[in-house]
C-alpha cells in the first residue's frame, strides 16, 4: 500500500497519521503536486494528494474518503470515530469546522505564495481571512473543556495536524495567543510518537 504526497500537506499527514493508529501498513511516496507534478501524474493523473493505491490496486483520493474507508474496516478496538449516533455528529461537526480552517488557510497561502501581488483580489482575501479566523473562533468554543489523552481519535489527529499546520504557514494570521485551547491541545498530540514519526 502506498500513501502519496507531502507531509507538509494537513490531509496527506492526518491520513498517515491515522492509517497508523489504524494498524495499516503504508510506504509513504513524498511527492509534491508541485515539484514533482510528472511523477505523481504517473501514480493519479489528476495529481491530487493524498492518493493512496491499495494493495489490490485500486486508488482512493481525498483524505475524508481514504478515512471513511479505512475508518468502516477498523475493529472496535481501533475506531477513531464513535459509532453511536449523537457522538458521531458532534464529532462530525467538529471535524467540519476544522476541514474549513484547512480549507481557508490553504486558500489563503495559495493567494500570497502563488498568485502576484499585484494580481491578488483584496475583497477575496479579507473574505478567506475572516472565514478562517471564525472556524477558529468556533472550533476552540467546540472543544473547550476536552481533555487530551494517550489515545487520540480523529477529532484530535486531524486537529493537531490542521492547527499545526496553520501555525506553520500563517502564525501571523491566527496567532496561537488568541486561540489557547486549540494550542495546547496540539502541543500534546505533537509530542506523541505516531505524531513524531509524521512530521509535517
Amino acid at each position: 500500500m502506498k500513501l502519496i504526497g507531502m507531509m507538509d500537506s494537513p490531509y496527506v499527514r492526518r491520513t498517515a497519521i491515522s492509517l497508523a493508529l489504524y494498524g495499516i501498513s503504508f510506504d509513504s511516496l513524498k511527492l509534491s503536486v508541485f515539484s514533482d507534478y510528472q511523477e505523481f501524474s504517473g501514480f493519479n493523473p489528476s495529481v491530487k494528494a493524498p492518493t493512496l493505491l491499495t494493495d489490490d490496486g485500486v486508488r482512493l483520493v481525498d483524505s475524508s474518503l481514504i478515512l471513511q474507508y479505512f475508518e468502516t474496516l477498523a475493529g472496535a478496538e481501533k475506531k477513531l470515530l464513535p459509532t453511536a449516533p449523537a457522538a458521531l455528529a458532534r464529532d462530525t461537526e467538529i471535524l467540519g469546522t476544522i476541514l474549513i480552517a484547512a480549507e481557508k488557510t490553504v486558500q489563503y497561502v495559495y493567494e500570497h505564495r502563488l498568485r502576484p501581488e499585484e494580481k491578488q483580489y483584496q475583497p477575496w482575501v479579507e473574505r478567506v481571512t475572516g472565514q478562517l479566523l471564525q472556524a477558529c473562533r468556533v472550533w476552540e468554543s467546540q472543544i473547550a473543556g476536552h481533555v487530551p489523552s494517550d489515545n487520540p481519535d480523529q477529532v484530535a489527529v486531524t486537529g493537531t495536524v490542521v492547527w499545526s499546520f496553520i501555525q506553520l504557514m500563517i502564525p501571523q494570521v491566527v496567532m496561537k495567543s488568541e486561540f489557547p485551547v486549540l494550542q495546547a491541545i496540539a502541543e500534546h498530540y505533537e509530542a506523541q510518537p505516531v505524531f513524531l514519526r509524521f512530521p509535517q
